[in-house]
């Protein structure tokens, strides 16, 4: 499995609540309309989710700064900055922050080798697998992503 393999798979076992996903979608069509305001109902459709979950999604893209919306009847979203000034690190930052696939619910035994220094590996290890997400998305921008489409 080359590196890029290697990331995506850590990447999607991460992506539990899909925010990241959502996000990402949110954004891309937002790219490809970036005159218009698009309504949450319109994105929502093209996600197949609830208008209301996209919704909270585009509070958090406004409270970073990333998109602006408008009211009333031809109201909506749109990107505040270019496509190309926006990276998938910064992305996975609002949604997700850090990559962590959890620990033991149970507090592991002091006195067995493993049990010992689990939860210090594993934390040792999920920051390395950050730093390798995050260095992976800070060369890609969204509109390097969206030109896939």
């Amino acid at each position: 499995m080359n590196k890029t393999s290697y990331i995506c798979n850590i990447f999607y076992y991460s992506m539990i609540s899909g925010k990241f996903a959502i996000t990402i979608h949110i954004l891309t069509l937002l790219t490809k309309f970036p005159n218009d305001y698009l309504s949450s109902e319109f994105i929502a459709g093209s996600i197949n989710l609830n208008p209301v979950l996209v919704r909270k999604e585009i509070a958090n893209l406004k409270a970073h700064h990333i998109v602006e919306s408008k009211e009333g009847k031809n109201g909506g979203t749109k990107l505040s900055k270019a496509a190309s000034n926006i990276t998938l690190k910064e992305v996975f930052e609002m949604t997700l922050d850090t990559i962590n696939l959890g620990y033991a619910k149970n507090q592991p035994n002091p006195d067995c080798p493993v049990g010992k220094k689990i939860n210090q590996n594993l934390a040792e290890l999920y920051a390395e697998m950050n730093e390798k997400v995050s260095l992976q998305l800070s060369g890609i921008t969204l509109e390097d992503f969206s030109n896939q489409f």
